[in-house]
């Protein structure tokens, strides 16, 4: 044990890093169903660490991969952000404001009976209402409190302590809620309302893993009969005979020579063509009487599928049937829509929104088109613009270090972490709008977020373990129940606002109020209990502007009881 010592007292990164390992594993374990999740399991590995071997940490350390941590969270909800109120997507930005508010009220109210400090009430709040990134931004206003060193590490080590004995039971009381207890008080029946979504939304239901031997969309080759209900009709015509079912003829051969279809092509009768569409249209248009043909030159069409970002205000808003009547997106076909880091399920009165990822698929001049008039077409890349991710984080710290706010006779800054956070935001929305500048790829901020929280917390865990006993001794069950009633104010004062005040249905509820807690694992709980992905529709609407909230919750907390 001795030599384990030494070892972690001279090289207390690799402290971090055992710290990292045995709390991913830790985080890991399912009991019944629940998991801690690796950034809780971290902080508790980093906590026995540092009771056992008490291994230092520098505080520039976890100012480092924090401040990395916050540029990628914001720069994930950076598009959405300024966006979340417009169209039906207020009523959830709304209940990402409510609920973030309650749960402040709660938390100071609850400080302040208990009579916790800075640290103990932060932390307290963090693990109550699982934000865990707040633990940073109350570190760091730890840090700029103007009291003696011993105190001060005392109060940062509090906060660890709080959040660990809290979270539990926060992320226990999220769960329940959004599967239990929300639905029993709205007298909601998962299955058969997010049914009914599903209809409203135009979703086809698939299982997972499995595909049909009939397939709803084709590309054939056919010869026009005479006869035939498109013989002589434009190709324009042709395409929309059916109501509701476009055809797209994409070129045809005429003699021996291939033609590529336009809107004013006429069709004429020994026309060999190249058509895709809905089976049910080729049936009913093309009939009885068309011969399909082979004829592999005809049907070698360039076909592409790409990512494209929707940065442009002409579709983002509308639905996704008023989008598939446009000329603009004919014969393109969309496979998948990610918001927020989340896959939403497509139907047709799904509502695309600027930021969101579309991938499209067809011919090759076909998606460029539809490209063009969503947004722009994110080729693969795996370089980082570290230019504009460093100047985010380093102009957005700075702007949070010289902004400041009056309290009383005191000025206090917004702090580092709160800057770099905007910074974040800053340049996510400027992605939006142009796709080129600071790209990231998605691994990369994946990796910025799950390192940079996960090795933050061990760190502070570390720094927690020694003081650990005799928190839990002076404070234990006082914090523990306090934290109950921090958890469950907010999320019940949801339940009764969104349903009463909002009128939002009750599965897009629920997953809105797994949003505003920021908890991914009460949203998957609840699509689990559904059977459908419907509730990320909510999820997405809310988890934008509660992270940032929340996450600044953590300065209020330490400036109300400095």
């Amino acid at each position: 044990m001795d030599g384990i010592a030494s070892l972690l007292n001279h090289y207390p990164e690799l402290a971090v890093y055992l710290a990292l390992a045995l709390g991913h594993w830790l985080g890991s374990v399912k009991v019944q169903g629940f998991s801690l999740g690796g950034v809780t399991g971290s902080l508790l590995a980093g906590m026995l660490l540092g009771w056992a071997f008490h291994v230092p940490v520098a505080a520039t350390a976890k100012s480092l991969v924090f401040l990395l941590f916050l540029f990628g969270i914001g720069y994930e909800v950076g598009p959405r952000f300024l966006a979340a109120m417009k169209g039906d997507g207020w009523r959830y930005a709304v209940l990402a404001v409510f609920m973030p508010v309650v749960g402040l009220i709660a938390a100071l109210a609850v400080a302040c009976a208990l009579k916790l400090d800075p640290g103990l009430a932060a932390g307290m709040m963090s693990g109550a209402l699982t934000e865990s990134p707040a633990m940073g931004t109350a570190t760091e206003a730890i840090q700029r409190l103007p009291i003696d060193e011993t105190l001060k590490a005392r109060y940062l080590a509090h906060v660890g302590v709080a959040d660990a004995l809290c979270y539990v039971a926060g992320a226990l009381g999220v769960i329940l809620t959004c599967n239990v207890i929300g639905p029993r008080l709205l007298r909601a029946r998962l299955v058969e309302e997010a049914l009914a979504l599903e209809r409203q939304y135009g979703i086809e239901r698939v299982r997972a893993g499995i595909a049909s031997a009939w397939q709803p969309f084709d590309t054939r080759a056919y010869r026009i009969a005479a006869g035939t209900r498109i013989a002589g009709l434009r190709v324009d015509q042709a395409e929309c005979l059916l109501p509701g079912l476009r055809l797209f003829v994409y070129r045809l051969r005429r003699g021996q020579v291939l033609v590529d279809a336009g809107p004013e092509t006429r069709l004429h009768a020994g026309d060999l063509i190249a058509i895709g569409g809905p089976r049910q249209a080729l049936v009913n248009v093309l009939g009885d009487r068309a011969e399909e043909v082979d004829d592999p030159e005809l049907l070698d069409i360039p076909m592409a599928s790409h990512q494209v970002l929707v940065n442009k205000r002409t579709w983002a808003g509308h639905r996704l049937e008023e989008i598939a009547r446009a000329d603009a997106v004919r014969a393109v076909f969309l496979r998948a829509i990610r918001r927020n880091g989340q896959s939403m399920p497509i139907g047709t009165q799904t509502v695309i929104e600027r930021g969101d990822m579309l991938e499209l698929i067809g011919p090759e001049p076909a998606v460029a088109r539809a490209a063009a008039e969503l947004g722009e077409i994110m080729h693969a890349t795996d370089a980082t613009d570290f230019t504009v991710v460093g100047l985010a984080i380093f102009l957005g710290a700075v702007f949070g270090i010289v902004t400041v706010v009056p309290l009383g006779q005191v000025s206090v800054s917004i702090g580092s972490s709160v800057g770099a956070l905007l910074g974040g935001i800053a340049v996510g929305h400027l992605r939006a709008r142009r796709p080129l500048f600071g790209r990231v790829p998605d691994s990369a901020v994946k990796l910025m977020q799950s390192y940079g929280l996960s090795a933050f917390v061990a760190m502070v865990g570390l720094g927690a373990g020694p003081h650990f006993v005799a928190a839990v001794q002076e404070h234990g069950l006082g914090l523990f129940l306090g934290g109950i009633v921090v958890t469950m104010t907010p999320l019940l004062s949801g339940l009764w606002f969104g349903h009463k005040v909002l009128k939002i249905p009750s599965v897009l509820l629920l997953g809105a109020i797994s949003g505003a807690q920021t908890f991914t694992a009460a949203l998957a709980a609840l699509q689990e209990r559904s059977g459908s992905s419907i509730a990320v529709i909510g999820y997405s609407g809310s988890v934008a502007i509660a992270h940032v909230l929340l996450t600044t919750w953590g300065t209020v907390m330490v400036l109300a009881f400095a």
